[in-house]
């Protein structure tokens, strides 16, 4: 089915929210919502999911047409937990892609039937330099005397063998030393994740779509959606620097870092340093260009406080706010989660059985700017389950542009998942012959925590 074409996120600045209300409101009465979605962020708590989820059958792509055998056990085990829901099976979903790159196979265990993803087929092509340095890495280290490479006109046969015994051990020992060597470099698994309308309910709060499908009042929805918007900005612009960034935002955290000296920030007066982010909306090389080395150490700087900010506050928003601000955004939470009925509670049920995996990694691509998505993040309450590492912002380069910047870093060894509602992550996991899950209801993020739970993904 043709989804129609999501458009970037840009964030509004608070001189424009009084519009952004009188407009929001406007809709309230109007049949014609538009669905297109704004990523900004919904906080959590792990209370249950409310009985008043939605039954609608979930329709999420399966990368097989096999009709699985659950066992007795499991069915009346996932009946009870979730009674409103279908009960999983292969059967249920309908097939998007071709299914011959992502077969579902029996566990080689026939007592427990349980299954598994097979990994993402890739191309074995890598970079030259890669290949040298895996040669590199592959060759045998020690002194001329026990070297296979030895001639062995010159070396006596207990010599040769004393070679022979000693090659496999330092091979052995090396290949360990490269595994253990990298903490991506154990991964099986990388969960992409869209965050607006998938993990979150937010842009359809202020469009009042959500009210519209789910026959919420709407007066209630788009007030909350407003209080929402209205708080992530105070704090990105009060304490992630967005005043200064929103013009010369980035992908990632780190794509400044190389522009950071390391000085001391511990007296830095940011207000007092002359940094102006106005009239910089540019790549990093041609920034460089135009600003100078000294704005981009200025820019690199508060790229790393507001790292700093974010781990030191990603379990505890509430430190980053006033008294009267932490009672607001729990009333605010709260309020949410009835609206929406538990659905970013449903969603972090995955999100946390994910991240107990010691071979999977969750990984969080928005369209929202870098500074307005981390507010987002934090005080949803995600700042546990998504390291800023883990964040993207695909605001300037797209979706697409940024699941290649993950295969980049994480390797094509690695079977990647996109969890989204959207058409551009689902165009983008197709480019890279990636299974997409779609998330367009409650049922859909209930199908994926019992695939889960099944170890299907």
């Amino acid at each position: 089915m043709e989804e129609p074409q999501d458009l970037p996120e840009q964030p509004v600045k608070k001189a424009k929210m009084q519009e952004s209300r009188e407009q929001s409101l406007s809709h309230v009465s109007s049949t014609e919502v538009s669905d297109q979605k704004t990523e900004s962020s919904d906080l959590g708590s792990d209370l249950p999911m409310s009985s008043e989820t939605s039954t609608t059958n979930a329709s999420p792509v399966s990368t097989s047409s096999t009709v699985v055998n659950i066992s007795t056990s499991a069915v009346a085990s996932i009946s009870q937990e979730y009674p409103t829901y279908t009960i999983l099976g292969q059967s249920q979903y309908q097939t998007c892609y071709p299914s011959s790159g992502f077969g579902v196979v029996p566990a080689a265990d026939s007592s427990t039937e349980s299954l598994a993803l097979a990994s993402t087929t890739y191309p074995e092509e890598k970079p030259d330099a890669l290949v040298a340095a895996r040669a590199v890495q592959r060759a045998p280290s020690g002194d001329a005397s026990t070297s296979p490479l030895l001639p062995r006109a010159t070396a006596s046969k207990e010599l040769d063998e004393q070679a022979r015994k000693n090659i496999p051990g330092k091979n052995r020992g090396k290949r360990k030393a490269d595994t253990s060597s990298s903490q991506d470099s154990e991964l099986e698994r990388v969960f992409l994740w869209d965050l607006d309308e998938t993990i979150i309910i937010f842009h359809s709060l202020l469009t009042g779509s959500y009210a519209q499908k789910y026959g919420k009042d709407p007066t209630l929805v788009i007030g909350s959606g407003l209080s929402m918007e209205e708080m992530i900005f105070e704090v990105a612009d009060t304490h992630l620097f967005f005043n200064d960034l929103e013009e010369c935002d980035q992908v990632h955290i780190e794509d400044v870092a190389s522009d950071d000296n390391g000085q001391d920030l511990s007296n830095y007066n940011f207000s007092t340093d002359g940094f102006s982010g106005s009239g910089s909306n540019a790549n990093h090389s041609s920034s460089v260009a135009v600003q100078g080395v000294d704005w981009m150490r200025k820019l690199a700087f508060r790229y790393r406080r507001v790292r700093e900010i974010y781990n030191k506050y990603r379990a505890n928003v509430g430190g980053l706010l006033s008294p009267q601000k932490r009672e607001a955004l729990q009333r605010l939470r709260t309020d949410i989660k009835v609206l929406t009925d538990s659905w970013l509670e449903t969603a972090l049920k995955s999100l946390l059985l994910i991240q107990s995996r010691k071979n999977c990694e969750n990984i969080l691509i928005t369209t929202t700017q870098l500074m307005p998505a981390l507010a987002k993040v934090l005080l949803y309450g995600l700042g546990e389950v998504f390291p800023i590492e883990n964040i993207y912002s695909a605001t300037k380069i797209g979706k697409e542009s940024c699941f290649e910047r993950i295969v980049s870093r994480f390797g094509k060894k690695v079977t990647y998942v996109v969890i989204g509602d959207g058409r551009d992550e689902e165009v983008a996991a197709k480019q890279h012959n990636m299974p997409f899950w779609r998330i367009t209801n409650h049922a859909d993020l209930v199908s994926l925590h019992q695939a889960l739970e099944l170890d299907f993904l």
